[in-house]
């Protein structure tokens, strides 16, 4: 059996959902640390644009969910409480589950995803995150526009969003690619391949971590379809 990790996505419409939304992401820590087979988790809020955006929407709520296989992360997913109160609550929801196939760096201090061998062809995930220092804000955000924008210019790009645990400092990026290839190219080159450098050699980061994973499969619409739907029809 292999880990996969779930992305779940809900979108609120109105003020009060909203406000129940901002009001969870104290108050949801707790019962989803009790959920059943539950490992590495976190509840993420999120930004406007295609990757890491210092400008929040809070019509969005990512969460992020370890599981030992599939069966369970489905199953869990789709059923445990407080999974089943954010989509009460929300008029669209959508999760994608992926199986991990290269991990680097940390995140809190570990290593959240356990990487396997199978490397099958198809559709892909890359995800970043990053612990910004706070010395070097100023300068990370100067940089970041523009790669955000080729991020949603390229026209492989599936599905893209930035979600993050702490407003400017704490930043996930997460995109989904037809293939390996067109995944690799776009991280080489253009404005990302220029940042990669300067985070290299500037030490912008307390922390880092850059995963990739296999699409699984995935449950519910995302703007009234899936995601996925352009990839399985290409």
């Amino acid at each position: 059996m292999s880990q996969i990790v779930t992305l779940s996505f809900y979108r609120f419409t109105g003020f009060s959902a909203r406000a129940w939304a901002l009001m969870m992401m104290a108050q949801g820590r707790k019962p989803l640390a009790a959920t059943p087979d539950i490992g590495f988790w976190k509840l993420c809020g999120s930004g406007k644009g295609e990757g890491f955006n210092v400008t929040l929407n809070p019509a969005v709520i990512a969460i992020l969910a370890v599981w030992p296989d599939a069966e369970t992360a489905r199953n869990r997913v789709s059923t445990a409480p407080i999974f089943a109160r954010y989509r009460a609550r929300a008029t669209e929801s959508w999760s994608i589950l992926l199986t991990p196939t290269s991990v680097r760096g940390q995140w809190d201090g570990s290593v959240p995803f356990a990487a396997t061998t199978d490397q099958s062809t198809g559709p892909m995930v890359a995800l970043t995150r990053a612990a910004i220092r706070r010395r070097i804000i100023p300068r990370f955000w100067r940089q970041v526009p523009d790669i955000s924008a080729k991020i949603g210019q390229d026209p492989n790009v599936a599905f893209k969003i930035g979600i993050g645990e702490l407003p400017m400092l704490d930043q996930i990026t997460v995109s989904i690619w037809p293939d390996k290839s067109s995944m690799d190219a776009f991280a080489r080159t253009g404005p990302h391949g220029a940042a990669i450098k300067a985070v290299r050699t500037g030490d912008w980061f307390a922390e880092e971590l850059f995963a990739r994973f296999n699409v699984h499969s995935d449950m519910g619409t995302w703007g009234g379809a899936s995601p996925l739907a352009a990839l399985e029809a290409a």
